[in-house]
């Protein structure tokens, strides 16, 4: 199975005890240079005509994120806060190339979210920092301990627990620390109530941190905060051929709930929208003082800090998104695609996987 493949089975695969492999190809049909067919039921999902999928892995238990290794070998972050047992990692390896993992082994003892690759490790992203193990030459998953290399970041019992992780290939280290609620309110969800000002949620958390993937015992303090005003961006990417951090973040909701006399229920089901940003060093796209308005095709302010759906204000200098994709979906993974094998159309796309 080769790397491209993998790029794309995970972003299918988030929520799910089933890993699935997209391909281009019919239903029954033996992918070109591999030896195996696609599964008549396409393993249950559905798919634009021209593609097919068959289960790589079944049973694994709640799946989260997704890495791969230089060799193909798959490792998934299973996440014990959702009806898991035990959490940790599974590594998986299809030796024989028939495009069904026949070799399956579990390791880590916390459950989570993010999951990555890089220099000889896998990473694992718990609620509250970073773990990564080492692996031997062909081995398929770690025998030692895992080593900490970030600990102590707000998490567990908060909203917004869950952790990514992503490594550029100069080693540094992103992860996404969601802010713990909808808009800094002071009565949180509660109608009318207003928002603090200035927020101080964004101190720690509602950004994007960058620390250091090879050096072991970092606190958030020994962290940098690489950008703010992103209420949880849970789908972080490196783009292959640039370089760059970019991000999906899941906006805020409630517009009608809590400010009835300013926006109605169709306002509520269609704004604000969901996010696609480019990510630089100290950017600040604005949450909780202002969201993106599909309609306006602005930044807007929030009503929590006197916003009316249609005044501006300070939101002026928020950073604008790339894309703005549909309210309230729930972006939880973002994948570039690097292969060959999709028509050209989709290459040097980027694949978005939807909560929804």
């Amino acid at each position: 199975m080769s790397r491209a493949l993998i790029a794309i089975v995970a972003i299918l695969s988030i929520g799910l005890a089933a890993v699935v492999a997209l391909r281009s190809g019919e239903p029954g049909e033996t992918a070109p240079a591999t030896s195996y067919a696609c599964a008549p039921d396409n393993g249950g999902i559905t798919l634009p005509e021209g593609f097919c999928a068959s289960v790589f892995a079944d049973g694994l238990g709640p799946v989260r994120h997704l890495a791969v290794r230089e060799n193909g070998d798959l490792f998934a972050m299973i996440d014990s806060g959702r009806g898991g047992t035990g959490g940790g990692a599974v590594a998986l390896r299809d030796a024989d190339g028939d495009g069904a993992a026949d070799s399956v082994a579990r390791f880590g003892d916390v459950g989570g979210t993010g999951i990555g690759w890089f220099d000889g490790h896998v990473y694992l992203a718990p609620d509250d920092g970073i773990v990564r193990y080492r692996l031997a030459t062909g081995a398929l998953a770690p025998s030692g301990p895992g080593e900490r290399i970030v600990s102590g970041l707000p998490g567990p019992g908060t909203g917004h627990a869950a952790k990514n992780v992503t490594i550029a290939p100069d080693g540094s280290m992103y992860i996404n620390i969601g802010g713990p609620s909808n808009a800094c309110q002071v009565s949180p969800r509660t109608p009318g109530s207003p928002g603090r000002d200035p927020c101080p949620e964004l101190e720690r958390r509602g950004g994007v941190w960058r620390f250091d993937a090879r050096r072991p015992g970092q606190s958030q303090e020994e962290g940098s905060r690489f950008a703010t005003g992103l209420r949880n961006t849970f789908a972080l990417a490196i783009h292959p051929a640039g370089g760059g951090l970019w991000g999906v973040q899941h906006g805020r909701d409630g517009l009608h709930q809590l400010w009835s006399d300013r926006f109605t229920v169709e306002d509520q089901a269609e704004k604000p929208a969901e996010e696609m940003v480019r990510i630089a060093a100290g950017d600040d796209f604005g949450w909780p003082y202002c969201y993106y308005d599909p309609a306006a095709r602005a930044k807007v302010l929030a009503p929590e800090y006197g916003g009316d759906g249609r005044t501006v204000g300070r939101c002026a200098a928020a950073r604008p998104p790339a894309v703005a994709l549909p309210a309230h979906w729930g972006p939880n993974a973002l994948a570039f695609y690097t292969g060959t094998q999709f028509p050209e159309r989709y290459r040097g796309g980027a694949f978005i996987a939807f909560h929804g």
